[in-house]
């Protein structure tokens, strides 16, 4: 399962981009894409192939591995995510009710917890709680990554300083009053928690980093809950 999520997450990145870098070219605004965006367009023939390649690589597992109750619940994913490309690529003004962000946000952490689903004999409240945290917690990474690369000129703290700090002091909270009762679920909000700090830290030095380094950082302190995973 990690393989298909790695594998369908670089599918959608890759068409994301593209995408984006259609509609700019198009509407002859090149010079309001991400340096990102003009590599992947650049270069959209190899990134076609592998966003193609990664997608039948996907299928692959979900039509030969899958069993028929998890491709009920992934089936249902895939409707939202191509909801979600409609919405956001082909909707002229997409924002006017939900960010990308946001979208974003709750399309990767359903993504992440959907086994979950359905190895779990029922639904608690922890589970929903921390699903809640990390939509957004992923709001936050999306969000805190595009102000900063739209921010000219960066200064010591912005507004995602204080986001993340009220995000972790949530966090805090939750992990706290569900760690005697759900202590897996506590501790995953936890991790969770260390990465909105982190995020704080890197709004605070973001004028000291590369756009590049900054971006990818934002990305990397996302995998926390490996710490869990993994113990």
């Amino acid at each position: 399962m990690p393989l298909l999520i790695a594998l369908v997450t670089w599918a959608v990145y890759i068409g994301d981009r593209l995408l984006d870098a259609r509609s700019a070219m198009r509407a002859s605004q090149a010079d309001h894409l991400r340096e990102r965006h003009l590599f992947q367009w650049r270069h959209r023939r190899a990134f076609l192939f592998l966003g193609l390649a990664a997608s039948c690589g996907g299928a692959w597992i979900v039509l030969c591995f899958m069993p028929t109750g998890a491709r009920e619940r992934n089936a249902a994913l895939a409707l939202a995510a191509m909801a979600y490309f409609s919405w956001v690529h082909v909707l002229s003004n997409p924002r006017n009710l939900f960010s990308k962000e946001l979208l974003v946000g709750v399309l990767f952490t359903a993504g992440c917890a959907l086994p979950t689903f359905g190895r779990a004999a029922d639904i608690s409240a922890a589970f929903i709680a921390a699903l809640s945290f990390f939509v957004a917690l992923a709001w936050l990474n999306c969000y805190a990554i595009e102000l900063w690369e739209s921010t000219r000129q960066p200064t010591s703290r912005s507004r995602i300083s204080s986001i993340s700090c009220l995000l972790a002091l949530g966090g805090f909270t939750g992990a706290t009053g569900f760690h005697a009762t759900q202590f897996r679920a506590a501790d995953m909000i936890a991790a969770g928690t260390a990465s909105a700090l982190f995020l704080a830290f890197l709004d605070c030095a973001r004028s000291r980093l590369t756009p590049l380094t900054l971006r990818v950082t934002a990305d990397f302190v996302l995998l926390t809950p490996l710490v869990v995973i993994l113990r």
